[in-house]
């Protein structure tokens, strides 16, 4: 059984890339090859100083009625959430109502016990403040949509220790921001979807933006794009309620300030547009949003107010967001000091590991090859002999079947599926180039494998 590795050559489709158009048709060669290859179904949007240069759609909002996407097509936008809840708390902030280094328990008075966790600590994830979504999986009832004050309610009763001790050590909490929503709420006593409509969205013209929580509060909305994703039993792209693995979307449908604002690329050029402006908060406050938060060492973070922030490579200082959610990835990126923009929302869980080569075109680079995978398959019996205990120096990982499916699991770790590409050679998906190739004796018995990645090449040993 062959395997298939395309390889867009880049490198020949850069040959006099110094004007603008030619920048533009490499990046439209690479997108339409990956969504050839069906990696990738959504939408793109490149602006360069406020202008779009490059706006397309790629596949179908909705597999049922095929409906195609269009820029206009509304996406959930997962973690990109956060920097609105950030904006929202910064309003509060200079509105008078809210005060960055008084304590949640100031505004949540039943996590009065997290004495020492701020709002500020919320806002740049250096808080402490364990998962929610971990803890409350194996409590809840699955049968019950969890909300905002659910979670609060659980955290009261339980009391979950810190991770950590405050401005100690970043940690990414999406517990953090769902308790900055329940404070949005009760400084300005309006509920979380209305106050970001009322003080972001409309003024701003953001008229496709909104808190939408599809199964907790379902109703229509045109244009509508579905998240899909791919079931590796049945073989293609599904909703992820009819999945086993995914039923949490419906039962954590009701949570906000980490996820669910929906959007469109156009709504969210408008967003882009407004951060160069005072048109909601101060340049003061604008910067703080942008600005590396600072450990009790000394140290920064690479996040500040719902942003990771990056100036390493000679391009600047860019801000950006990754958003995921089952059927849904979505990214921004703003490039401060030159003004770009990349928008890119797709409704298929696929990995974005195309956006180096945007960036590389964008910024006039030279681009290596994009490898794109292609999946085959094999029964579990033929994948049996890759099971086992491997070390690789003191990590210990575990190779497994499960539903007729291979995962890898390093100790303490969540588990990923390999995907086969050969007999012996396998990717995972939720990496960007990361691949693993068996290494087997005589008979067919694995005896190590080789994981490489962009940043690594390790080797594995079975015990």
């Amino acid at each position: 059984m062959k395997y298939y590795l395309f390889i867009i050559a880049l490198s020949s489709l850069f040959i006099q890339t110094t004007s603008g158009q030619n920048r533009i048709s490499t990046i439209d060669s690479v997108l339409n090859k990956l969504y050839e290859a069906d990696k990738l179904n959504g939408n793109v949007l490149i602006a360069e100083k406020g202008r779009v240069v490059y706006k397309k759609s790629f596949g179908v909002a909705n597999k049922k009625t095929k409906a195609h996407l269009n820029d206009q097509s509304v996406f959930e936008l997962a973690s990109l959430t956060k920097q609105f809840t950030a904006m929202a708390v910064l309003i509060l902030k200079e509105h008078g109502k809210l005060n960055l280094e008084a304590s949640i328990g100031s505004y949540i008075p039943e996590l009065s016990f997290y004495s020492n966790v701020t709002v500020r600590n919320l806002l740049n994830h250096t808080g402490g403040l364990p998962d929610y979504l971990r803890l409350m999986d194996s409590s809840w009832n699955k049968n019950k949509i969890v909300s905002n004050k659910d979670v609060i309610n659980f955290f009261a009763n339980t009391h979950p220790k810190l991770l950590f001790e405050p401005d100690t050590r970043f940690d990414y909490s999406n517990t953090g921001y769902v308790f900055l929503a329940s404070i949005i709420e009760r400084c300005s006593g309006k509920s979380y979807p209305d106050f970001l409509r009322a003080n972001i969205f409309d003024p701003l013209g953001m008229s496709r933006t909104m808190v939408y929580r599809r199964r907790f509060a379902p109703h229509t909305i045109k244009n509508y794009a579905l998240g899909y994703v791919y079931d590796e039993k049945r073989k293609k792209y599904l909703l992820p309620d009819s999945i086993k693995n995914y039923q949490f979307v419906k039962w954590l449908d009701g949570v906000y300030g980490d996820g669910t604002v929906n959007s469109t690329v156009i709504d969210l050029l408008k967003w882009d547009r407004a951060l160069y402006t005072d048109k909601l908060i101060s340049d003061k406050d604008r910067a703080a949003m942008f600005t590396p938060a600072m450990l009790k060492d000394g140290a920064r973070t690479a996040y500040g107010f719902g942003w990771s922030i990056d100036s390493t490579g000679g391009r600047g200082i860019r801000v950006s967001h990754f958003g995921s959610w089952p059927g849904y990835v979505s990214y921004i990126e703003r490039d401060i000091n030159t003004d770009k923009t990349i928008i890119i929302l797709t409704n298929h869980s696929n990995r974005l590991n195309y956006i180096p080569f945007i960036q590389d075109a964008l910024y006039k680079k030279p681009l290596p090859p994009l490898k794109i995978y292609k999946e085959v398959f094999y029964p579990a019996k033929q994948l049996k002999k890759f099971e086992g205990r491997y070390l690789r120096d003191k990590d210990s990982i575990t190779v497994f079947l499960e539903n007729g499916l291979l995962y890898y699991q390093q100790a303490g770790q969540d588990k990923f599926l390999l995907t086969p590409m050969s007999s012996r050679s396998f990717f995972i998906k939720q990496f960007d180039d990361t691949t693993i190739e068996f290494d087997l004796d005589k008979n067919e018995n694995a005896l190590s494998f080789i994981l490489q990645s962009a940043n690594q090449t390790s080797k594995a040993i079975k015990q």
